[in-house]
C-alpha cells in the first residue's frame, strides 16, 4: 500500500516539477526570444515560462530542503527580475514552518488544487464502439495541438491560439508521451503522459466539443494507464482543481487524494 506521506509528496511534486521544467526548456528551444528558464534552489524548482504563464512558479518548496528567508530571496529575484509574479504552489506536507514563512513575507493564497494518485494497473475495460487510442507520432504535433486547443478553449475561444501554442510545447517535452483518441478514425481527444522516476503524470487531456460523451476520455485514460504499466511505472498522478468535476471523475476510476495544495502569490 502507498501511503499519502511526505515521501510520496516528494515523488509527486518532483514529477510535476520536472514536467514543467521540461515545458520551459521546450519553449526556450522553440522560442529562444522568450527568455524561458529554470533554476533549482533549496531543493525546489523555480520555472519561468513567461510572465503570464501558469507554468511560471516554484515546485516542491519546503519538501526537499527547509525553506529559508535566503532561499526565498533568491527565488523572488529570479521571478521579479524577469517581470513575473512570484508564485509558490505548496504541499501541506512541506510543514507549518514553510507556510508560516510565506505568510510572514506577505504572500496570500490564490488557488487550491488536489493532487491525486493511484498504483498503476492496466485496465481490462474495452473502449466504446468506434473509439481507438494510439500514440501520436512526431509529425502529428500540429494535429495533437489543434485537438487539445479545441478541447480546452471551447468555452473561451479567445484563448485558442494560446492553448494551441501550449499544446505544441507540451508535445515537445523530452519525457512526454502523447496520445490521440479517435472516433471512427477522426481525432477527437488528446492527452499526454509525463514520465519521471516511476511516476506517470496524466495531463493535458481534452476532447473536442462535438465528440464529448462518446467514451474518448475514458479510452484515453485506459490506454495511458496500459502504457505506464507496460513500461514499469508504479504510480499514476493527476492534478485537478480541488472539489471539481475532474476530481470526481478521477476518484471514480480509483485515484485517491494525496493532499490539497495551496498556491501562494507574493503580494508585498
Amino acid at each position: 500500500m502507498v501511503f499519502a506521506d511526505r515521501e510520496l509528496a516528494k515523488r509527486l511534486e518532483r514529477a510535476e516539477g520536472d514536467a514543467c521544467r521540461e515545458f520551459a526548456q521546450a519553449r526556450a528551444r522553440l522560442y529562444p526570444e522568450s527568455g524561458a528558464a529554470w533554476m533549482e534552489c533549496a531543493g525546489a524548482y523555480a520555472v519561468f515560462d513567461g510572465a503570464d504563464s501558469p507554468v511560471t512558479q516554484t515546485f516542491g518548496l519546503g519538501l526537499f530542503e527547509d525553506a529559508t528567508p535566503g532561499a526565498l530571496d533568491t527565488m523572488e529575484e529570479f521571478f521579479l527580475s524577469r517581470g513575473a509574479p512570484v508564485v509558490h504552489e505548496v504541499s501541506p506536507l512541506a510543514g507549518v514552518p514553510t507556510l508560516a514563512l510565506l505568510c510572514e513575507r506577505g504572500y496570500r493564497p490564490v488557488e487550491l488544487s488536489s493532487v491525486l494518485y493511484k498504483t498503476v494497473e492496466a485496465s481490462s475495460v474495452h473502449s466504446s464502439e468506434g473509439v481507438t487510442v494510439r500514440m501520436a507520432v512526431a509529425d502529428e504535433a500540429e494535429v495533437w495541438a489543434e485537438v487539445s486547443a479545441r478541447g480546452w478553449s471551447y468555452e473561451y475561444p479567445e484563448l485558442g491560439e494560446m492553448m494551441k501554442q501550449f499544446g505544441t510545447l507540451g508535445f515537445a517535452r523530452a519525457s512526454s508521451v502523447n496520445f490521440l483518441a479517435e472516433l471512427d478514425g477522426i481525432p477527437g481527444a488528446a492527452g499526454t503522459l509525463c514520465l519521471h522516476d516511476g511516476v506517470a503524470l496524466f495531463g493535458g487531456a481534452a476532447t473536442v466539443p462535438e465528440m464529448r460523451r462518446r467514451g474518448l476520455q475514458r479510452a484515453l485514460l485506459e490506454e495511458r494507464m496500459r502504457y505506464a504499466d507496460s513500461h514499469d511505472y508504479l504510480l499514476a498522478m493527476m492534478v485537478v482543481e480541488a472539489g471539481s468535476q475532474s476530481q470526481r471523475n478521477a476518484e471514480r476510476v480509483g485515484f485517491r487524494v494525496a493532499y490539497t495544495r495551496v498556491k501562494f502569490k507574493y503580494s508585498a
